[in-house]
């Protein structure tokens, strides 16, 4: 499995903005995605948004389409989720994830928690109204 490392979560008022980080270990392959998800108290994880490592590809939940914006750096193996005018509803332990080694994610199920098996240990964001 990718070991997954996750920071740059925090407390923030509505509005303010938030850049989460995830590093890879490595990558299982050249061209697959990676993602991001979040997880309140007593809700399901949900997908939140993911890239396609190979040509940058970006896919978003609806709920954060316009705010969120991810993006890679290939050469770090690090993959980034810039928040912007973030909600009290967006407070939530926010995950990165990949899938398994050659295991190929169809763009419809890219932001499906049951199509990953690497994730990291998770980072808090916190927004206050």
């Amino acid at each position: 499995q990718v070991q997954l490392v996750e920071s740059g979560g925090d407390s923030v008022q509505a509005g303010g903005s938030l850049r989460l980080s995830c590093a890879a270990s490595e990558y299982t392959h050249s061209r697959h995605y990676m993602a991001w998800f979040r997880q309140a108290p007593g809700k399901e994880r949900e997908g939140v948004a993911a890239i396609y490592t190979a040509d940058g590809d970006t896919y978003y939940a609806d709920s954060v389409k316009g705010r969120f914006t991810i993006s890679l750096d290939n050469a770090k193996k690090t993959v980034y989720l810039q928040m912007n005018s973030l909600k009290p509803e967006d407070t939530a332990m926010y995950y990165c994830a990949a899938p398994a080694p050659g295991v190929w994610v169809v763009p419809r199920d890219v932001l499906i928690p049951d199509e990953y098996n690497s994730w990291g240990q998770g980072t808090q964001a916190t927004v206050s109204s």
